[in-house]
């Protein structure tokens, strides 16, 4: 039986936080889904499309990674794609309250499907890509946060180009 998990996120956009988390869960899960959610309580930056490709890039080298898109709820997604686990990533005791919140009522939806926390990168704890796209709006050197080709394209959507 294949160990899979799904990593979701809006991902607007991927930052070296998620990557840290996205690489781990690779080395530790056959098959990782990372999964675009679309949040209606959030006016992204970047279209799913768009974060789509961005996250294929940036993750090119990991081959037991898989890149995705799904609205609706976590866990019918994971069952689509034969997942137990749905593996987050975890910076501070803020992040526990509301993921302890969202994990229990997963386990009520389908308690086949685990959640695992892992505890990013202490270089990563304070990341957020909303901090991120404001660093990136007033041109602010993200180099440290985010791959090239994340800062590359943010530097183009707050050039005006």
């Amino acid at each position: 039986m294949s160990r899979i998990a799904v990593c979701p996120g809006s991902f607007d956009p991927i930052t070296y936080g998620h990557l840290d988390i996205i690489r781990r869960g690779a080395k530790i899960f056959d098959k990782v889904y990372v999964v675009v959610l679309n949040n209606s309580s959030k006016s992204p930056l970047f279209t799913v499309d768009e974060r789509i490709k961005l996250i294929k890039e940036v993750t090119m080298d990991i081959p037991n990674v898989q890149v995705d898109q799904f609205s609706g709820l976590l866990v019918d997604y994971a069952k689509s794609v034969n997942a137990n686990v749905i593996l987050r990533g975890l910076r501070a005791v803020s992040d526990f309250e509301y993921e302890m919140q969202i994990t229990s009522m997963n386990r009520v939806l389908n308690e086949n499907i685990e959640t695992f926390f892992m505890m990013t990168n202490n270089q990563y704890s304070f990341l957020s890509s909303s901090i991120v796209k404001e660093a990136a709006k007033y041109h602010a050197k993200i180099s440290e946060l985010v791959p090239p080709e994340v800062e590359k394209v943010l530097q183009k959507k707050f050039s005006g180009n």
